[in-house]
């Protein structure tokens, strides 16, 4: 990680204090889950999020193959025509 330093209003420090307490965070934790969402509200998702969101739909989806991760090289070369 790297570190910045960054200066809150009092009202600002105090709600922030308060709510990473209440949810049993650090005022860092906070600040970063704050940077994400604007992140993600600008449509601009950071890495860690973008892979989460690809981990979510591992395995989620069938085929008609039941061992393609153990024939993926066959199958790839079936598709691409090569010899093997």
């Amino acid at each position: 990680m790297v570190r910045v330093q960054i200066q809150f209003t009092e009202e600002q420090a105090r709600e922030l204090r308060r709510l990473a307490e209440e949810r049993d965070l650090s005022v860092a934790a906070l600040t970063r889950e704050a940077v994400d969402q604007m992140f993600v509200t600008a449509g601009i998702a950071p890495p860690a999020l973008r892979a989460a969101r690809a981990l979510e739909v591992m395995g989620k989806f069938g085929g008609d193959e039941e061992n393609v991760a153990e024939d993926h090289d066959r199958y790839l070369a079936e598709i691409y025509g090569a010899t093997g």
